[in-house]
């Protein structure tokens, strides 16, 4: 990142970093980003809901949300052109806001005439692919614009900006139609949208030129590869990937922990809601400011120990009767550490990705860090299942651990920043087709065997704690996974098939970093 010859510290350097114009229009263009989600994933479906569409339609309309998850396969198109107007990355967040007014507006003109849930799904669909979009741009400019001693507080105010308009947008919305009509909030959003084109168009332009990619093959390729070439980026990835596992297992099934310990409608509704939402705005705050005073490597360390530790608060609730003050406390303490956490890691992101490929490569590591979390519900369930959630939220606590070793290779905990040097390793020999295809076909195995065991370790745990004549017996376990007694089975073998594909394509994808340039001969 570029920044001022000599770097502010500290108190200073917050202070310049919240009278920056830079720092604002990155969290209002956040705001921007979090109003189309609410939209989509909180206020269209209970608005369905409430006017009586059929709730198997209602849940297929969720999947509205999917270009979210799938927004790294069309981010090399906002690397690779350039918009005509406001340059790479303002250019493309401008289309895609007024693509949002546009669908939003015309969301409310079917909105009287809510018989038609189809088109309104179509619609939904459609505003997620805009909103998806104008994420690739805004975290890509991000990255482009702000000077290193600004990311810390300039994450904090986009973390709690977009926060602030998903929950607008989401719960808000929906008592707000209550007193009004869906039309009238609808167009009250669509209007904000077309506002904050104005913002994106005065927003400054990255003092830096960059060339963009001279081909879509380069890229599509060279985001993966130049990453993966780097010193350190497997353990990089790693920590990716581990650093908010603690923090993802505590929160796959809170409410239906929250359920089986008896607290009640209210008390994991509107209470919890809005205490977890507050902490979480004002721990992002906080973390991004003490990020900028404290360094990033110190920061990870700080907040990824207490992130982990947070959890020994749902312990205390889990061998407590109903104790609404203690389960307020312990959640609120945990989404304050999670926050915070979240902070100091958004700003590594910035600090990891290359300007020239921003929008691919920020939206690959955001995928890699959103993984666990989709992960995390199946797998916590089986887990819970078979051990119950004391001994659950004890490896909760335990989960910490390998973000930190990962941690420790790039940024140890003396120093105040990450070794994140950009010189690519020494390319070896190009690896051949043959070659890729064997590194991933043998690890993709591989994945799948120690998955299948801890799958069967798992249910041999289950039959043991249910029944205190049945010992542990791993054998009939392996045995009862290999018959696929009923649908259950097959949905489990099915996720463990995706996730050895997946590491079968990271092993060969690493295969060919290493072997050169194009990691192929």
């Amino acid at each position: 990142m570029s920044g001022s010859p000599e770097r502010a510290r500290g108190l200073r350097a917050i202070v310049l970093a919240m009278r920056s114009w830079r720092t604002a229009s990155v969290a209002l263009m956040s705001f921007a980003s979090g109003l189309p989600l609410g939209l989509v994933y909180v206020a269209i479906p209970d608005w369905m809901r409430s006017i009586g569409v059929d709730i198997k339609v209602v849940g297929l309309i969720t999947l509205a949300q999917a270009p979210w998850s799938f927004k790294v396969l069309w981010a090399p198109l906002l690397d690779r052109y350039v918009p005509p107007f406001l340059g790479r990355r303002r250019g493309w967040a401008a289309i895609a806001q007024v693509a949002l007014f546009a669908l939003t507006l015309w969301l409310a003109g079917v909105g009287r005439h809510p018989d038609s849930p189809w088109v309104i799904g179509a619609l939904a669909f459609s505003i997620a692919v805009a909103a998806a979009t104008q994420d690739i741009a805004v975290d890509a400019y991000a990255v482009d614009v702000l000077h290193a001693d600004e990311q810390g507080v300039a994450v904090g105010f986009r973390t709690a900006s977009y926060l602030m308009a998903m929950r607008l947008a989401g719960a808000f919305a929906i008592t707000f139609a209550s007193w009004s009509s869906w039309p009238v909030v609808l167009a009250v959003i669509a209007v904000a949208f077309l506002a904050l084109v104005v913002t994106t168009s005065l927003a400054p332009r990255p003092e830096e030129t960059i060339e963009p990619p001279r081909s879509l093959r380069e890229a599509v390729w060279q985001p993966f590869v130049g990453f993966l070439s780097r010193p350190l980026a497997l353990e990089i990835l790693a920590f990716v990937v581990f650093y908010k596992l603690s923090d993802v297992m505590a929160n796959a099934l809170l409410r239906p922990f929250l359920h089986d310990m008896g607290y009640n409608e209210f008390d994991r509704g509107l209470v919890l809601g809005l205490v977890t939402w507050g902490s979480t705005a004002a721990g992002a705050l906080l973390g991004g400011i003490l990020t900028t005073g404290l360094g990033v490597g110190r920061s990870l360390w700080l907040f990824g120990i207490v992130q982990s530790l947070a959890n020994i608060g749902y312990v205390a609730v889990a061998l407590s009767p109903v104790n609404r003050p203690l389960m307020l406390a312990a959640s609120g303490f945990e989404t304050l550490t999670s926050g915070m956490g979240t902070g100091a890691f958004s700003v590594l992101l910035l600090r990891l990705t290359q300007k020239r490929f921003s929008a691919t490569q920020y939206s690959l590591m955001s995928s890699l860090f959103a993984l666990p979390r989709i992960l995390a519900g199946p797998i916590a369930g089986v887990t819970v299942d078979a051990i119950g959630w004391v001994a659950y939220f004890s490896i909760a606590i335990a989960a910490g651990i390998p973000g930190l070793y990962f941690l420790q290779r790039f940024a140890p905990y003396s120093g105040r920043e990450p070794d994140l040097r950009l010189e690519e390793a020494p390319a070896g020999p190009p690896a051949t087709r043959r070659a890729l295809l064997m590194a991933g076909i043998g690890s993709g195995v591989v994945v799948f065997l120690f998955s299948a065991l801890v799958s069967a370790l798992l249910g041999a745990l289950k039959a043991m704690r249910v029944s205190t004549d049945h010992g542990f017996d791993l054998m009939a376990a392996l045995e009862s996974f290999v018959r696929l007694g009923g649908a259950e089975d097959g949905v489990r073998v099915v996720g463990l098939l995706v996730l050895s594909i997946a590491g079968g394509l990271f092993v060969a994808a690493v295969v060919a970093a290493r072997g050169g340039r194009s990691g192929l001969s």
